[in-house]
């Protein structure tokens, strides 16, 4: 079956959805504790979630990364990650889009939307997408306040999968049970997601 294009792809149940980040213990270590980003984490920048699992392995090579080090799971309201996405705008101008404009909406949103090639275990580029979300500003206000519900650190795990990988063995049994997440039809249309 053809994934398509540009698809959200995520672990999810009716209430919460699962996005992944990668940072030093020194910021992992508190807020699993606390269950909820606390300082050193900064709110005054831009940081962002990823639903692929496989595109954060990417990003954090394995956990094998500087600053990247440690891995979490974060369940978020679906309720927030809906509103990030309504209240985003993408990292690049659609094709003939006044660039002008594109840039006052990127100035006036509070979140970055951007597609990258989807990657596989061992980081090759796949030929569809997956989303990435920057939140800055009151959206990092929102992520941290109101729409965490679970940190869990899953190091771990990721380094196992990883030694199995580094094995030659599949690993995709191993992996995060990921599906398409639902859209309506104005929020698949603002962040340019392919109809399913």
């Amino acid at each position: 079956m053809t994934v398509p294009q540009r698809q959200i792809r995520a672990t999810f149940d009716a209430d919460h959805v699962t996005v992944y980040q990668a940072f030093d213990p020194h910021i992992t270590e508190p807020a699993v504790a606390a269950n909820r980003f606390v300082p050193p984490f900064k709110m005054e920048r831009m940081t962002w979630i990823k639903p692929s699992f496989l595109w954060m392995m990417y990003r954090c090579g394995w956990a094998t990364k500087a600053g990247q080090a440690r891995v979490l799971a974060i369940e978020i309201s679906r309720d927030g990650f809906e509103w990030a996405l309504r209240h985003s705008a993408l990292s690049h101008p659609d094709p003939g889009e006044d660039i002008t404009v594109w840039r006052q909406r990127l100035r006036e949103s509070p979140v970055r939307v951007q597609w990258d090639p989807e990657r596989d275990p061992h980081h090759n580029p796949l030929p569809h997408r997956s989303i990435q979300i920057g939140l800055s500003g009151p959206a990092v206000g929102h992520y941290v306040s109101e729409w965490i519900h679970r940190i869990t650190d899953i190091t771990d795990r990721v380094r196992d999968i990883h030694g199995t990988l580094r094995t030659g063995s599949p690993v995709s049994h191993l992996l995060p049970s990921e599906r398409p997440y639902p859209l309506p039809d104005d929020l698949r249309w603002k962040i340019r997601a392919s109809e399913a």
